[in-house]
């Protein structure tokens, strides 16, 4: 039998970008997400980034977003891995790493509640998205002691 249907095209999976930020000591700098009900996670602990806009790379993405949340500049990046956030956005997010040994509460936070240092022996207690305690984790494991 022959059937003259084609399957639809899937839409191009959404990309984003976070960074894995930590300093000389070695804590993460994490985003709290402000609580508002239409954004993804909100009132989590996460890693500063976002979306990636039509046609943009996420190594573009990461850097426009770290400027526009905190005006950092954390540059060069690191590509690390990719993960997607299966139960929030369903957005394949890349994970970039870099270190920055400035003062996170003075930087002038655009989106979320605060950003701030922690150990990661203290990551534990905080409300962290899966996916984004999957790619710290999985960070931590592989750098160096």
């Amino acid at each position: 039998m022959h059937s003259d249907t084609t399957p639809a095209e899937e839409p191009p999976t959404a990309r984003g970008a976070v960074a894995i930020i930590t300093n000389r000591r070695g804590e993460l700098l994490l985003h709290l997400r402000d609580d508002l009900p239409h954004i993804a996670w909100p009132a989590h602990w996460s890693l500063l980034g976002g979306g990636c806009d039509p046609g943009e790379a996420p190594a573009e993405a990461i850097v426009r977003e770290l400027d526009e949340e905190a005006s950092l500049s954390a540059a060069p990046l690191t590509e690390l891995f990719a993960i997607r956030d299966e139960h929030g956005s369903g957005q394949v997010i890349t994970f970039f790493a870099n270190t920055w040994d400035g003062d996170e509460t003075a930087l002038p936070l655009t989106e979320g509640v605060k950003l701030q240092f922690f150990a990661p022996e203290h990551l534990d207690i905080l409300t962290i998205p899966p996916f984004i305690r999957d790619g710290i984790n999985r960070y931590l494991a592989a750098r160096p002691s």
